[in-house]
């Protein structure tokens, strides 16, 4: 499904954020992207979005080299892929049911569709309780719960989750956690990049370790040992 064929990012001739990666994602698999602060993890998810091209090498989705596309054919490439952040990036002024429902707005969804599915999202969360409640009425977890329904409401093949608990304690981290293996077994390929060893070790999921922007470990199952 996912394919990097010798891909480099090159900033400047002092900054290298990735060195000929070469890496295969089938699809449905859980796959955890790790390493420290500026191993590469985020590039990798900017590269696959487009919101950056590779120096060198191509990058496939689905049989397409992504690197060709342009703006038009991209858009369709992007409905594919769901994306959930950090610091969430929700709308403050919408409640979560707005938040998800703006998603679908957004690819141009029938409201007949946005009022059948946003409910159903909402339950898979666990959040059917709290749909009527803003951001700022939400705890982190939850925020990022509602994050994770809007990456989810337009159904892509692939989650890309960019350090997702960062901002989390424990007990909500394995809630988010719990909830993306949820997810991947519904058939959703999920990407997650983190460094947070404890997150990646309790997985038990294929683990691929980048380290100054080169795949130093890939292993099904892997553990992760912090380099």
């Amino acid at each position: 499904m996912i394919f990097f064929d010798n891909v480099s990012k090159i900033y400047s001739r002092q900054s290298a954020a990735l060195k000929n990666v070469t890496l295969r994602i089938h699809p449905k698999e859980f796959v955890s992207i790790v390493g420290s602060s500026g191993s590469g993890k985020t590039t990798m998810l900017k590269l696959l979005l487009r919101e950056e091209d590779p120096t060198e090498g191509k990058i496939f989705l689905d049989g397409t080299d992504i690197t060709t596309l342009n703006k038009n054919e991209l858009h369709h490439v992007r409905r594919k892929i769901g994306m959930v952040f950090q610091d969430y990036k929700l709308l403050s002024t919408k409640t979560a049911y707005e938040n998800i429902a703006f998603a679908m707005e957004a690819a141009g969804k029938p409201d007949a569709e946005i009022t059948e599915d946003v409910p159903q999202i909402l339950e898979i969360v666990g959040l059917s309780s709290r749909k009527d409640n803003f951001p700022h009425q939400l705890s982190g977890g939850e925020k990022q719960r509602v994050a994770i329904a809007r990456a989810l409401i337009n159904r892509p093949e692939v989650i890309l989750a960019d350090e997702p608990t960062g901002n989390l304690d424990p007990v909500h981290t394995s809630e988010i956690i719990s909830l993306l293996l949820k997810i991947n077994k519904l058939g959703t390929t999920v990407i997650l990049a983190s460094h947070d060893k404890e997150v990646i070790n309790s997985i038990e999921k294929r683990v691929v370790v980048l380290d100054k922007g080169e795949v130093i470990s890939d292993k099904e199952k892997g553990k992760y040992l912090a380099v």
